[in-house]
């Protein structure tokens, strides 16, 4: 009895401090990962010594690990995987190779390992980056339609997807080498068989099964038969010598595929992050804080090497593969961490006795680093390019890698619409305007949409909308309007702001992605703003009222009036009240600086709109403060007076001329 009293003991403590862990480090920003790892460094040895007995914790890990490699069988998405698939495939298998390769042989040279096996061990756990926290940045950033998040999101399938055949490959390294070349071929015999056997189960059994089992309506049967398919199969795995991991992930991967997928993974998903939660914190009972202080300039060199090798091994090979340097950019900074999984890889190098403890201490410490440090990194990789275009020899390359990839424009285009961004939004607006005739300009940096172009014969320019060699390769000054229909804030913000410059009085609707967008993009010049949430509302509202007797007139008055008020009637209290929370995130990607105004400053006593500052310059004045107030996007006819500081956003040129402009005195 006290030994199942002690194991409760042991439940409670890992779980309720993963919590307050997993709480903490979310509200810092941080991935709820390394509150767990945090957790189980406070209960275990190294900390308060509360859990003692580590059997029955790792037991229940193990299990946190199956479910883990079971749902990302069940999530593993065939079609996310088919819209980057050149990147995805081609990219992301040399990424891995390149990686595992390098890393292990950087390591192996170097003697951090002795052995071969060590090496190609410790390369493959470098290789994989963290699904878990990429996405969550990607999805709090508003990045997941992007082009560099669908190639990251790519990549991340290709690495996660390969985990599977290095769990069944890799410890066939530890045989004896007369015997590597026969065990190594008898493990991929094993696997093929194995994934044939899968195959046929996953579309003629499990199909069949599951509908049987949902049909009694029992959702415990039905949890039941999920969580026993999955053991089944890991221990028919384990049983065959390719190890329990493997069969999990294959479990999940036959059930992907059949209509009851997402409610298997709703229903495994509770499950599956307690016993993860257990998983994360029996590592971080491993962690050893005296290890980590001792050995902390090694780690931190660990850090800067891989993070460094590779985002440079990512950005070259997504630039290989015909994407921009921006891109190519983000995508290697964003995925240059190590993942979650990298824990289960290593965690089979101790079982083989291929890491020591200090090794797997070091991959520990350096994999916990790499998760905290990426949500930062992700907002360097916003700035960063636009700093590099600053130095001499890399800007020049900068902007030669910017021009657009490919172009198809007929000669002597001119009074035509431009569409930047050719997906469901772009695709309905090119529709909405060639069926009136008129004539139409696509730029796109979405290599699997360029067939559809060529298939509809429409002019596009193959880039990113928001270069400026693009745009004037648009012929924006011949063109009667600019509709941004971008899937990145950052690049439609950029592209908005380049194209005023260029063509200051270009009409241009753009598309917000947030309630927070929307006063910044009008600001920034858009002559009409389009939020899609919003614009449902307001058509649906329309057809309520419609419906209802009002007359079809005072309806459209309603919904102008709401549009004219950029949406602010409408926007939920709890949000308006917020809105906007601080400047930065609002105008980042954008160069911003505050300048003060002197008595003897020119624009003392004048309106915004008098100043001209816009159309003299090509900056844009984002907020004024004054005093202890800050009038964030101020409207044209805000009286400037002395004192003021205005925020101005604009290149090095455009705040060069302002500067010009300011430093004329007034009699």
């Amino acid at each position: 009895m006290a030994a199942e009293l002690s194991l409760i003991v042991d439940m409670v403590a890992v779980l309720g401090t993963a919590a307050v862990g997993g709480y903490l480090t979310t509200r810092l920003g941080q991935p709820a990962l390394l509150g767990y790892l945090l957790a189980g460094l406070a209960v275990g040895p190294s900390g308060l010594e509360i859990v003692k007995a580590e059997g029955a914790i790792n037991f229940f890990a193990e299990m946190g690990v199956v479910l883990l490699l079971f749902a990302l069988g069940v999530e593993f998405s065939f079609s996310n995987l088919l819209k980057v698939r050149k990147i995805a495939l081609g990219g992301g298998t040399l990424q891995v190779l390149l990686t595992t390769l390098l890393g292990g042989g950087l390591a192996y040279f170097t003697q951090w390992v002795e052995t071969f096996p060590q090496a190609i061990f410790l390369g493959a756990v470098l290789s994989l980056s963290s699904t878990a926290v990429v996405l969550k940045s990607l999805i709090e950033r508003n990045e997941m339609q992007t082009v560099h998040g669908q190639v990251m999101l790519g990549i991340l399938i290709i690495q996660d997807l390969s985990l599977g055949l290095m769990l069944a490959v890799l410890p066939i390294l530890t045989q004896p080498a007369a015997t590597i070349g026969q065990a190594l071929l008898i493990a991929v015999l094993k696997t093929a068989l194995f994934f044939l056997l899968a195959i046929v189960a996953g579309l003629k059994i499990v199909p069949t099964l599951m509908k049987k089992v949902a049909q009694t309506g029992s959702q415990e049967l039905f949890v039941l038969s999920v969580v026993a398919l999955c053991m089944g199969v890991a221990l028919a795995t384990a049983s065959m010598g390719l190890g329990i991991e493997m069969g999990a992930f294959v479990a999940g991967l036959m059930i992907s595929q059949v209509e009851y997928a997402d409610h298997a993974l709703q229903s495994i998903l509770p499950m599956r992050d307690v016993f993860a939660t257990l998983f994360f914190a029996s590592i971080g009972m491993l962690i050893d804080p005296l290890f980590l202080v001792q050995n902390l300039g090694t780690l931190l060199s660990l850090v800067a090497i891989v993070m460094v090798g590779k985002a440079l091994i990512v950005t070259t090979l997504v630039v290989i593969f015909g994407y921009g340097f921006s891109t190519a950019l983000k995508v290697g900074l964003g995925i240059n961490q190590i993942g979650e999984f990298s824990f289960v890889l290593a965690g089979v190098a101790v079982e083989l006795d291929l890491f020591s403890p200090r090794l797997y201490g070091l991959m520990v410490g350096t994999t916990a680093i790499t998760l905290l440090i990426t949500p930062f990194v992700f907002k360097l990789s916003t700035r960063l390019p636009r700093y590099l275009q600053r130095i001499p020899g890399i800007g020049r390359w900068f902007i030669y890698a910017q021009r657009p990839r490919e172009v198809v424009i007929p000669e002597g285009l001119t009074g035509h619409c431009v569409v930047a961004g050719y997906g469901r939004v772009g695709q309905t607006l090119v529709r909405m305007l060639r069926s009136q005739r008129h004539p139409v300009l696509v730029i796109e940096n979405n290599e699997a949409t360029l067939q559809t172009l060529r298939d509809q014969k429409l002019p596009y320019l193959f880039g990113d909308a928001s270069s400026e060699l693009v745009l004037r390769k648009s012929k924006l000054d011949r063109a009667r309007v600019l509709a941004i229909a971008l899937p990145d804030p950052l690049a439609t913000r950029l592209t908005l702001k380049r194209a005023l410059s260029m063509v200051p009085g270009l009409d241009v609707t753009v598309r917000a992605h947030a309630i927070q967008e929307i006063d910044v993009l009008y600001q920034l010049g858009a002559k009409e703003v389009v939020q899609p949430e919003f614009e449902a509302s307001l058509e649906m509202g329309a057809h309520v009222l419609l419906n209802l007797g009002d007359p079809i007139q005072q309806v459209q008055t309603i919904a102008n009036t709401y549009r004219a008020g950029h949406y602010r009637e409408i926007v939920p209290k709890q949000l308006g009240d917020r809105m906007p929370p601080e400047l930065g995130s609002a105008v980042e990607g954008l160069e911003g600086r505050w300048y003060a105004l002197k008595p003897n400053s020119p624009f003392i006593n004048q309106t915004i709109a008098q100043t001209q500052i816009r159309s003299r310059t090509g900056a844009t004045i984002m907020a004024v403060r004054r005093g202890q107030r800050i009038f964030r996007y101020p409207h044209a006819q805000t009286l400037l007076e002395v004192g003021d500081r205005l925020l101005l956003v604009g290149s090095p040129h455009e705040r060069h001329a302002f500067e010009n402009l300011l430093a004329q005195t007034t009699p």
